[in-house]
């Protein structure tokens, strides 16, 4: 099997023989516009805002104010055609690292994690832009040599490619982020045709290996992960062993949303045995606001979540699918795994399905930084879908 790539019969877009300057936006059809995916999008962020709300009153009005400059961005880039952006697809690499390395330089230290770069007053998350950045890269960068994809000649050195920035992740420490740019990256290369040969291979290589090496990271005096991760970990494994430190806020979050049953306590609720209220989360309005949302609005406003990133993943989906070009499908499908498995990550943490990772809900949990890239990420997207069926027609 040669991969979803050569079943779909992509084929390359020879020269136009329009510059940058002359054909860095087209004119469009209104009816090819995805409202749908803006409306979801738009929909679930307002939602996190009044969730934030109530879990953190005095940061409302900045993740207000990243939605703003999010939709500003996302309507500027559906605009730009992104085929001619992605002509400037090492650019973004290189940015990618730079903004990377300044964490590794210049980052400021939060909880035991170094992740963040204040700018004029401003701090900002660079691995939230390089993820955005790297989808462009690796979109491009598996169209071009698509055909060539299952030989090591491009094979190993996209690989090497993926590995710096996916280590200087890792370094930050920040292994949640790290295991969704593996997913996003993996995503894409199965998309691209990967051999299913070299997939099986690969998954009888590496499911062992991952099984050994979860036996020694749990070993006392390991060097493989921090010791605060290993502790994570732990306490996952034996919930009620570190049910007072390693395990606190997890424990808690299950606690919360159980508590809040069908339709939850009710919103900003004065409940004294409120585990928001009792301040038994740290930052509720980060990593665990899905434990907010389950205790304050109960499994309704759950799921109203789950299925809102859901239809805007299956969106993202059906306008990569229908998608004249390959580098157009590989942007909705990394878009998409990104959204995705972000969510599913969050979620699990909070329920315990998974350790804590650490990891923000996407359009939920608060973050500037988070809101504006997922916004831009979209933003390519709808470009994508505005190209679908034509080249260029008036507005």
């Amino acid at each position: 099997m040669q991969g979803i790539a050569q079943k779909k019969g992509f084929r390359r877009r020879k020269k136009s023989g329009l510059s940058w300057g002359m054909n860095i936006t087209k004119q469009y059809k209104l009816r090819n516009y995805d409202f749908a995916l803006v409306f979801f999008a738009v929909t679930i962020a307002i939602y996190g805002i009044v969730i934030i709300g109530s879990a953190r009153e005095s940061v409302q009005s900045r993740q207000t104010l990243g939605l703003i400059l999010g939709l500003v961005s996302m309507a500027g880039i559906s605009l730009v055609d992104y085929r001619n952006v992605l002509n400037f697809y090492w650019f973004y690499y290189i940015a990618s690292i730079f903004l990377l390395l300044l964490v590794q330089l210049f980052g400021v230290s939060r909880g035991g994690a170094r992740r963040w770069v204040i700018v004029a007053g401003t701090q900002f998350q660079p691995s939230e832009f390089a993820k955005f950045l790297l989808i462009l890269f690796f979109a491009k960068f598996i169209m071009k040599y698509n055909e060539k994809l299952n030989k090591v000649q491009v094979l190993l050195p996209l690989i090497a490619l993926f590995l710096l920035p996916w280590y200087l992740i890792y370094k930050e420490p920040d292994l949640s982020t790290s295991i969704v740019f593996l997913l996003i990256f993996l995503s894409m290369l199965f998309i691209g045709g990967l051999s299913w040969k070299i997939i099986l291979g690969t998954l009888a290589i590496t499911v062992p290996a991952a099984i050994i090496g979860l036996v020694l990271i749990l070993q006392p005096n390991q060097e493989i992960i921090e010791d605060y991760q290993q502790m994570r970990i732990l306490a996952w494994l034996q919930p009620d062993e570190y049910s007072n430190d390693a395990g606190y806020q997890q424990q808690n979050s299950i606690v919360a949303i159980g508590s809040g049953q069908l339709t939850g306590k009710g919103y900003m609720n004065n409940e004294v045995g409120s585990v928001k209220n009792g301040n038994f989360i740290a930052e509720p309005q980060t990593d665990f606001i899905f434990a907010i949302v389950g205790e304050e609005l109960g499994f309704i406003g759950c799921m109203a979540i789950i299925i809102l990133a859901g239809l805007i993943v299956i969106e993202c989906l059906r306008i990569g699918w229908s998608s004249s070009e390959l580098s157009g499908t590989l942007i909705c499908v990394g878009v998409a795994a990104h959204i995705g498995f972000q969510t599913f990550l969050n979620i699990s943490v909070t329920t315990g399905i998974m350790p804590n990772t650490g990891i923000p809900l996407p359009f939920v949990s608060y973050g500037m930084t988070s809101l504006i890239s997922l916004f831009m990420e979209l933003g390519m997207v709808l470009n994508v879908g505005l190209l679908r069926n034509r080249d260029s027609i008036r507005f």
